[in-house]
């Protein structure tokens, strides 16, 4: 689709910059390739008043060469709040864009392709919640961001992996309750309810990339790279994060690497992230796990071009929807 566009001298001298900072990433032999698109994206989102909000686990060519904001879900989302821009590209899945679209009602929504989606997202709905709330009356939903606009709807409060302690803890303590509905990923529920000693009902959903790791997987790295310092997403399995040296969300691994400069790390997660965070921090050596995300995968800078070129595809959401989507998340955004 980016065919047309040559590697130039202009192209070269435009992308430079962007270059220098990937070369650990991204051979040589490959920029050529990614440059043109690169240059031509970037001049498209100034002339349209465009932003990209990329995932941590966007490829490093969109993460860091085109991406306006970068980070979690949380981060992105308060971005998607807050920004002036005209138009937001979500680099992330479908429900990142209707987090967005909500968030930013009077804003245009485009994510690149509509096949982007999450198998967390997929395995409930806002019907499935209502029923939760008939068979448990009283108590609070605490719905996980990775669920489509129709779920938040029907929850009382949002959040992510990174402040879903706190959200759990807020939310138990508002109801005078020991219990909360916690969906729809079983392992966040899990490792989240020992953490705060409060309790979970979970739904039987789960990450495709996470629910993969194992606790043997875990004991293989420390045996093939001893000294290797293990952070797990808590979105794997309650005991592959038992195995790691620490849990936490994308954006807590990325600090934890920051503030800690391990030698010697494996982020148990979804692969990109670990090339991300290593243009960062070249002085750590990262043991790169293999599991991908084929909905993340499906964003391509290609993809991005043709998104800013036809404006397409734009994310709406039911106006009834989104007014009682937004309640919970605007709480999840209030707690800081």
């Amino acid at each position: 689709m980016g065919l047309e566009l040559a590697y130039s001298d202009d192209v070269a001298r435009a992308t430079e910059s962007l270059y220098a900072k990937v070369s650990s990433v991204i051979p040589k032999v490959e920029w050529p390739a990614y440059a043109p698109v690169i240059a031509e994206i970037n001049r498209l989102k100034k002339e349209k008043g465009a932003v990209i909000l990329a995932h941590n686990y966007m490829t490093p060519e969109i993460f860091h060469c085109v991406g306006d904001f970068v980070g979690d879900s949380l981060a992105l989302a308060r971005e998607a709040a807050r920004t002036d821009a005209k138009i937001i590209v979500q680099a992330g899945v479908h429900f990142m864009a209707e987090t967005s679209k909500i968030l930013s009602p009077d804003k245009t929504v485009l994510i690149p392709s509509m096949e982007a989606g999450c198998s967390l997202a997929s395995s409930i709905t806002g019907a499935d919640v209502r029923l939760l709330r008939q068979k448990y009356p009283g108590l609070p939903v605490v719905t996980y961001v990775n669920t489509s606009a129709d779920v938040k709807a029907e929850s009382d409060i949002c959040c992510t992996s990174g402040n879903a302690v706190k959200v759990v803890e807020t939310i138990a303590k508002d109801f005078g309750v020991d219990t909360v509905i916690m969906i729809p990923d079983k392992y966040l529920a899990r490792n989240v309810a020992a953490q705060t000693g409060v309790k979970v009902i979970t739904w039987e959903g789960a990450c495709e990339v996470h629910e993969r790791f194992t606790a043997q997987e875990i004991r293989d790295y420390r045996t093939a790279h001893p000294g290797i310092v293990v952070l797990a997403h808590p979105e794997c399995p309650p005991e592959v994060v038992a195995e790691s040296d620490f849990a936490g969300s994308t954006a807590a691994m990325i600090r934890y690497v920051g503030d800690n400069k391990p030698r010697r790390v494996v982020m148990v997660t979804e692969c990109s992230m670990s090339d991300n965070v290593a243009v960062e921090h070249p002085d750590v050596e990262f043991v790169r796990p293999c599991n991908l995300c084929p909905h993340m995968k499906r964003i391509t800078l290609d993809g991005i071009l043709q998104s800013l070129r036809t404006m397409t595809y734009e994310v709406t959401v039911p106006a009834d929807v989104a007014a009682r989507a937004r309640v919970p998340i605007d709480r999840m955004l209030a707690i800081q």
